[in-house]
């Protein structure tokens, strides 16, 4: 195997499989990616959970396959300057050579890379990639941070057939807060389908997703689903189980509404929260007529106290939050104004950007 390749290329191919690569792995062979060189080059990554193959520019000299260590490389490719010479050696041995650079990496046999799964085209759906780049980025804060309720550590992503579309929705939650987004995309499949994708899966579909306006195509299997765009697939295998019923956590009847300026709402949480305790970050909104005021004390250190003008008229009204949940659902919001909805001070809330009906957001209040 011989190949050139220019820094650029292989620095942002490798940096693609950083994420996916198993860097504390019992199996050193899941630490490497599989470079495969025939008319073309492609290279293959895979945690066993997660695969990324996809192809690479170079100018070929001569074919074959090797096992290369995949942060060495990708280390050595950000260092030097100009284009890259890869050239296999005896005994799964690459030399990597650029200028007057030279390394030697040890390698692994290409028997050793473990064999991803088929694409399965049976069900099949197509979204814009910035659009599912969007509708990750909108949920994947919400969703469970190793907890021990397995199917929260993944989204939602729920396909339902229409009658000229399919609609998608995808769902995040912690079981404290939740977040819903949903789409018409097109496509074709033959039931409705509720499908959890793991967190580690979403960041990377979101990454390779980055700055592109093409199609992503995915393809629905029982264990997996594929995403491709171009030459490039991201396999992912699917957390089994049965994911909390999201339609009956959102709220129907929250009847007291306020619409807030979602930037001073922000940087009036970000300023309070700085005095809550760390562990709960807790926060109180006190609601009265045309204002929000935000309390937070904390007996060791002091209080803050801030004033947000809103329009709200009804019935005064205290409610307790995790500050740092509100935060995240306003980061994630676009617009300029949020809605709260609101029914009882421990019921669920509600908050939605003003005029888009496609996103909706609950948080669970705390205790004051």
């Amino acid at each position: 195997m011989k190949l050139k390749i220019q820094k650029e290329e292989i620095q942002n191919a490798l940096q693609g499989v950083q994420g996916i690569v198993d860097k504390k792995t019992t199996m050193p062979i899941l630490s490497h990616f599989l470079l495969k060189v025939k008319k073309t080059a492609s290279l293959m990554a895979t945690d066993l959970d997660i695969a990324l193959k996809g192809p690479l520019k170079a100018e070929i000299m001569d074919k074959g396959s090797l096992c290369i260590p995949a942060k060495k490389l990708f280390e050595i490719a950000r260092e030097v300057d100009g284009e890259i010479l890869l050239e296999s050696q005896d005994n799964n041995w690459i030399k990597v050579s650029s200028g007057k650079s030279t390394f030697k990496l040890m390698g692994l046999p290409e028997e050793e890379f473990p064999s991803l799964p088929e694409i399965s085209k049976s069900d099949e759906v197509t979204i814009k990639a910035n659009a599912l780049k969007h509708m990750i980025e909108k949920t994947i804060y919400a969703t469970g941070e190793s907890d021990t309720r397995y199917t929260l550590n993944g989204l939602l992503m729920h396909f339902i057939p229409r009658k000229n579309n399919i609609e998608l929705k995808v769902v995040g939650t912690d079981g404290h807060r939740l977040s819903l987004i949903s789409a018409k995309i097109e496509g074709q499949i033959g039931e409705e389908k509720k499908l959890i994708l793991p967190k580690k899966a979403a960041m990377e579909l979101k990454k390779l997703a980055e700055g592109r306006d093409d199609n992503i195509t995915i393809y629905i299997d029982k264990n997996h689903l594929f995403f491709s765009m171009d030459d490039t697939v991201l396999t992912s295998r699917l957390i089994e189980g049965t994911y909390p019923n999201y339609e009956q956590v959102i709220p129907k009847d929250n009847e007291k509404e306020i619409l807030v300026d979602k930037l001073s709402f922000l940087k009036a949480l970000r300023r309070t929260s700085i005095m809550s305790k760390e562990r709960t970050n807790a926060i109180r909104l006190d609601l009265e007529d045309e204002k929000i005021t935000l309390i937070s004390m904390n007996p060791d250190i002091g209080e803050a106290r801030e004033e947000v003008a809103a329009q709200y008229k009804g019935e005064q009204l205290t409610i307790g939050y995790n500050a740092r949940y509100l935060i995240d659902i306003l980061q994630a919001m676009d617009g300029e104004e949020v809605v709260i909805k609101l029914q009882e001070p421990l019921s669920p809330t509600l908050l939605m950007e003003s005029g888009n009906k496609g996103y909706t957001c609950v948080v669970m209040p705390m205790r004051t």
